[in-house]
């Protein structure tokens, strides 16, 4: 693992994160966020999903080091007594945990979809790029409000499991016809290229060819947007949530946190909405910043 490490850093990718500052500060914070997220149940001080320690004496309290503010809640509280810290990283873990299995199955479903119409072109090209119009033609939040709206209402008593997988499904929708348009992109120019002639003359399977040789080639595109789109799919998230679509109201998502603590802003707990949405402004923005500097990276005419 540390040669692996050490191989990545003296690689042409490792000196260019080496060497830039934002890229530097975007990943320590992106990984300040994901060992929160991820170390909530060990780290959080108190856990907002423990109904039972829930005291509604304790609701909306202001900072800590605010007049009225109590030291045991550094952030304040919500309408429920909720510890904000607390809700935040484990809000923070339900946002990446959505955020990146929607971004893996929209990859997964793009590259493939895209590889089999850039390299086989005809008439399975034509179906699915006119799929991919008629999907771009409709806003992406409008189509994954309505899907993930249509599952909550066929599945009103549903457990929180099936309630997430249908806000995975609704992103992924949405998400994946920008994989295929760049996978496809990408193949129509690799497959005339000479390793791809090469393996066809010699008899290796169209299948093997896209595998094994093309798409390699085709995938640093889709890194850069797999990144850039993790930050996408974590607001689509915290907007479905706000709208009251997304993540059950239990659940302490940055959306749902937003929401409540809308109803309370222009009455002056300011704090139940103002540190979801900047936890929330801090992960889009320290994701973005990555996935800038990985296009840079891969990009080989900037070294």
């Amino acid at each position: 693992m540390i040669a692996l490490v050490r191989r990545w850093f003296d690689s042409d990718v490792g000196h260019s994160f080496r060497t830039s500052p934002t890229a530097i500060v975007a990943g320590l914070i992106a990984l300040v966020c994901v060992v929160c997220a991820v170390f909530a149940p060990w780290i959080a001080p108190h856990n907002p999903f423990d109904l039972a320690s829930l005291e509604l004496s304790n609701a909306r309290l202001p900072p800590a080091w605010s007049e009225g503010g109590n030291p045991s809640f550094w952030l304040g509280t919500d309408d429920q007594g909720r510890d904000i810290l607390s809700a935040l990283m484990y809000g923070a873990r339900i946002s990446l945990a959505v955020g990146l299995a929607s971004v893996l199955l929209s990859v997964v479903i793009g590259v493939t979809l895209g590889l089999l119409a850039g390299f086989l072109g005809g008439w399975i090209d034509a179906v699915l790029m006119r799929v991919c119009d008629v999907m771009l033609s409709f806003p992406a939040i409008l189509v994954a409000l309505l899907i993930a709206g249509v599952g909550r209402a066929l599945f009103p008593n549903a457990h929180d499991t099936l309630a997430f997988a249908v806000l995975i499904v609704s992103i992924t929708l949405t998400g994946w016809v920008q994989y295929a348009r760049t996978v496809r992109g990408s193949t129509l120019v690799e497959r005339h290229k000479e390793y791809v002639q090469a393996a066809r003359v010699t008899g290796v399977a169209p299948l093997r060819i896209m595998r094994r040789h093309v798409l390699p080639n085709v995938m640093g595109p889709v890194l850069v947007l797999a990144t850039i789109q993790v930050a996408t799919a974590i607001i689509t998230e915290a907007t479905l949530s706000f709208l009251g679509v997304g993540a059950p109201p239990t659940s302490p998502s940055l959306g749902t946190l937003i929401r409540i603590g809308n109803d309370y802003l222009f009455s002056g707990e300011w704090w139940i909405t103002i540190f979801p949405g900047a936890m929330l402004v801090v992960i889009a923005l320290s994701v973005n910043l990555l996935g800038d500097w990985l296009r840079d990276a891969l990009n080989p005419r900037l070294r």
